[in-house]
């Protein structure tokens, strides 16, 4: 494998036509910064252009796959009104986001995710951009939005596309967190293996991927994108209705919450 690009969120890693994009955060467990975000959506537009790429592994750094979106630029907001007149920053960054859900389904090669250890909310979303979910035991996925006061808006209709209506409300309006053979069950991910095997498991399907041509490979996944465009484009709708959330009073008491490992207000606690 040869180095590529490389940065302080994401590494990115060639070895002939294949990239691996790595999440590179692990003290975070390779939270969704600004930073991270840019640098993933500036890859997705590189790669749509570059006809020798046929294929992308997305994984991360450290034991984790990605623990969600990062708050931290925006922490002195929460639960804070907008000021008469203010834009509200938190719609552009969430926007972002939203932006990079799309360019990701839409890359021209084949997606490959390989999780180990926690893939939560954003990085939920990020799994269900892949064409092929690769899983080590010890991997867990979640989307507890909803149990913090936030509603998890760019990826739901990702995850509604992924997992089909019953299992995505579900998964969304719950916050259930599954295993990675629960995840499998779902439709999430298609094959779990041991914690020592996801490299072998990763060259494996990499080998069957690169069985198909690249035309063929491009051509059905815009077939395949046709699809999606039958969805509405919730992007700026989902930005302001997160933003609103955030500055409101659930999220401040549920982060609140969740930042001393204690219940939020609206569980009971009988």
């Amino acid at each position: 494998m040869t180095a590529g690009a490389m940065n302080n969120a994401l590494i990115i890693e060639r070895d002939g036509a294949v990239e691996r994009w790595t999440l590179n955060d692990p003290a975070s467990r390779n939270a969704l910064s600004d930073a991270m975000v840019v640098a993933l959506y500036a890859a997705c537009l590189r790669a749509q252009g570059d006809a020798t790429l046929r294929g992308v592994v997305l994984t991360g750094a450290g034991g984790a796959f990605c623990a969600g979106g990062s708050l931290g630029n925006f922490a002195h907001i929460i639960g804070q009104a907008l000021q008469p007149g203010e834009t509200d920053p938190v719609i552009g960054m969430n926007r972002a986001y939203g932006d990079l859900l799309h360019a990701l389904a839409a890359l021209p090669q084949w997606l490959l995710c390989a999780v180990d250890g926690p893939a939560m909310g954003g990085g939920f979303g990020l799994v269900c951009c892949a064409d092929v979910v690769l899983a080590t035991e010890r991997a867990s996925f979640a989307t507890p939005e909803v149990t913090l006061g936030l509603p998890p808006a760019q990826i739901a209709p990702f995850v509604w596309q992924r997992l089909g209506d019953a299992t995505a409300r579900q998964c969304l309006l719950s916050g259930v967190r599954w295993g990675a053979r629960d995840a499998q069950a779902a439709g999430l991910v298609n094959r779990v293996v041991a914690d020592d095997a996801l490299e072998s498991a990763v060259a494996e399907a990499t080998q069957a991927l690169n069985r198909a041509a690249p035309g063929a490979v491009a051509a059905t996944k815009q077939l395949l994108q046709r699809l999606r465009t039958d969805v509405p484009d919730l992007r700026d709708e989902a930005a302001i209705a997160f933003a609103a959330a955030l500055r409101g009073p659930e999220a401040a008491a549920g982060l609140a919450a969740f930042a001393k490992k204690q219940p939020a207000p609206w569980v009971d606690k009988a």
